[in-house]
């Protein structure tokens, strides 16, 4: 229970939030502070017009008044970028896509170039989704390489030139506001930035797995990468390069170089886009994972050999993540995450393992399959702006 000088409104508005007190009563009793008190607190949230209420069950008394986030009174922009194109949304503070668009959009052609034309998107989205773009509170950025979490900028990414340390928040905010004007509580609209992988985990993590303390989810698309829950938490590492095993090195395959510089790389072997080479190598047309994905889809014989033995490589790198991580869940999601990788990655697993470490593991496919780096940046979004610090600085502001 928090002490009741800890307790402040920001604190009480998670709590609802997590769906742990929904009640005063339960307010009360997760806090220790008095029915006045609570319900001073909740009269700033409810000036906020964060809150919504509903009349609970009974129990043979007076019903109670169920008190709820109201995931309505503002919205998210939520984009992910992958390499050769990007998926923008609005949705709203639930994580409900209420508009959306798809569109070819390089991520070689330079940040300048893609945070531009991605907020050209902006107010297209945002008519769809019939809301005011006033109302938009957020943006959240998914990119396919590592970000520093406290700046949002990402560090060496192989597959991402001209991006390194780009202050992607900054030009990010430019272009939005050149594009739509409006701005979040008279200041910049706030963008968040997170790896790719990290922002699915969370999304799955939420969507069905929210019991489970040992959540992997690995990421096989152009690039091969991991995103882990620690508690409810995202674990990024010291500088966010946590998940990184797409440069795990392959000792038998020490001659294939990767595209960041090195040679031997499991994704070098075992991604979309090495599973694309090899097709290219027999005389299949397939530039990219996505055209092995289309190529699995139809069935075609080399991509579904060529997925499977994938699938066994990047399962002999996950006997080691099983094994130190011992997880309860392990997800396989992006463009290569069919039944032949999923097949070769149980094969090794399950062969080369020790058997206590996957006694109780389950090895599943995605559940929100394209839309999970969408949902995971708009969820990140809505974790941070109202956090009990953050929304406590965002209270501090209304008017008297």
């Amino acid at each position: 229970m928090l002490t009741p000088n800890q307790t402040s409104a920001g604190e009480l508005l998670h709590l609802i939030r997590s769906g742990r007190a929904n009640t005063r009563a339960d307010l009360q009793r997760a806090t220790g502070l008095s029915r006045s008190t609570v319900g001073q607190r909740l009269d700033l949230l409810n000036r906020a017009g964060w809150l919504g209420h509903s009349t609970g069950s009974s129990t043979g008394g007076r019903p109670s008044q169920r008190i709820e986030f109201d995931s309505r009174h503002a919205y998210v922009i939520a984009a992910d970028l992958e390499t050769r194109h990007a998926r923008a949304a609005v949705l709203d503070l639930a994580g409900n896509i209420l508009s959306e668009e798809t569109g070819p959009m390089p991520i070689t052609d330079g940040p300048d170039t893609v945070l531009d034309r991605l907020a050209g998107w902006f107010p297209g989205l945002i008519a769809a989704a019939g809301i005011d773009a006033g109302h938009v509170c957020g943006i959240g950025l998914s990119v396919p390489g590592p970000v520093e979490w406290e700046t949002g900028q990402v560090l060496e990414p192989p597959i991402m030139p001209g991006w390194d340390r780009y202050p992607v928040r900054e030009r990010m905010q430019t272009a939005y506001a050149e594009h739509v004007g409006p701005s979040f509580e008279e200041g910049p609209v706030p963008v968040f930035v997170d790896n790719d992988a990290n922002l699915m985990t969370l999304a799955e993590h939420r969507a069905g797995y929210r019991d489970c303390t040992g959540f992997v989810l690995v990421k096989v698309s152009t690039g091969i990468g991991a995103g882990m829950m620690a508690g409810d938490d995202v674990y990024r590492g010291v500088d966010g390069g946590a998940g990184d095993i797409g440069h795990i090195r392959l000792q038998e395959r020490s001659d294939a170089l990767c595209m960041c510089g090195a040679y031997g790389c499991l994704a070098a072997v075992a991604s979309g886009r090495a599973v694309a080479q090899e097709l290219t190598a027999l005389g299949t047309d397939a530039a990219s994972a996505s055209d092995v994905k289309r190529l699995l889809a139809d069935g075609h014989t080399d991509a579904v050999r060529l997925a499977r033995e994938a699938g066994r490589r990047v399962g002999e790198v996950l006997v080691t993540v099983v094994s130190l991580l011992n997880p309860g869940v392990l997800m396989i999601a992006g463009e290569l995450s069919g039944p032949p990788f999923m097949t070769g990655v149980r094969e090794l697993l399950y062969q080369r393992a020790f058997p206590r470490a996957t006694a109780n593991l389950q090895v599943v496919p995605s559940r929100l399959g394209d839309h999970a780096g969408l949902v995971g940046a708009a969820a990140m979004v809505v974790d941070l702006l109202y956090s009990p610090d953050r929304a406590d600085a965002r209270l501090s502001r209304l008017p008297a």
